[in-house]
């Protein structure tokens, strides 16, 4: 039964990671088009890579998203994952399947339903819409994560240092902080990835000028499809990697598991 178990296992595991395997393959062909087994090893599409003016742009405007969006999802979804768990009132369970709704819907219903409500309001700021999209999209990470900690949190530690001379705010710094920090942690890195790799809701707020990463690799890949799709998709492949062992030096990926 064990051999079974560890068996399947190895299996499943091999067919998630065989994708990667052939993108990261792909990326270092020197055959112009997606050839397996490539017919030399080559770094030029890497070299390319540098020479592609308009994805660096696409770049920045990933990052700057991604980086502003979590900051905001990490304040608001605290608050909100405060308030559920101390608040007493009805509807909390509604209030709390409402904001991690976006993470059940297609992505696809999400972007046309905030394309429609921004555009309703006169809204029609291409960075700004991606920014508020990104944040309807990273919350949900932060609210699920903060909220599993506050339920082990003992809120009367609050209380002590308030009696000790600290005013709430003060005490929610020094006694609270400190103890969430892995999963203020774990929430921000999940948050920015996901905004990293959004397409779906991306892709209705976009124009011209303004494109994050993932869409502008989809144009590159119906106008000119080579292996630096594949060059580029290696470097979001390190960044995750190089995440998760940030997060298990800071914390623990056993630790990040059980939040």
């Amino acid at each position: 039964m064990t051999i079974a178990m560890w068996t399947i296992t190895a299996m499943v595991v091999l067919f998630l990671i065989a994708p990667l395997v052939v993108v990261v393959a792909v990326s270092f062909s020197a055959s112009p088009v997606f050839n397996l087994p490539p017919p030399s090893w080559s770094a030029r599409w890497y070299e390319r890579l540098w020479r592609l003016r308009d994805f660096w742009p696409a770049v920045r405007t990933s990052l700057e998203i991604a980086a502003l969006s979590t900051a905001i999802s990490l304040v608001l979804g605290t608050l909100c994952a405060i308030a559920v768990e101390r608040g007493r009132f009805p509807g909390r369970d509604a209030l709390v399947t409402f904001a991690v709704s976006p993470l059940m819907m297609p992505g696809l219903v999400v972007g046309v339903a905030l394309l429609q409500m921004l555009r309703q309001v006169g809204f029609r700021d291409a960075w700004m819409s991606l920014l508020i999209g990104h944040i309807v999209i990273t919350l949900p990470y932060v609210i699920r994560t903060v909220l599993a900690s506050l339920s082990l949190f003992d809120f009367t530690l609050i209380d002590a240092a308030r009696t000790l001379g600290c005013s709430y705010p003060k005490a929610l710094l020094k006694v609270m902080v400190p103890v969430l920090a892995p999963a203020f942690l774990t929430s921000g890195l999940f948050a920015f990835l996901a905004s990293m790799d959004n397409y779906p809701i991306s892709i209705f707020l976009t124009d011209a000028r303004t494109k994050t990463l993932p869409v502008q690799i989809l144009t590159y890949l119906e106008e000119t499809p080579d292996p630096t799709i594949a060059a580029i998709s290696t470097g979001l492949i390190v960044m995750t990697i190089v995440v998760l062992l940030l997060a298990d030096r800071l914390v623990g990926l056993r630790r990040i598991a059980e939040l």
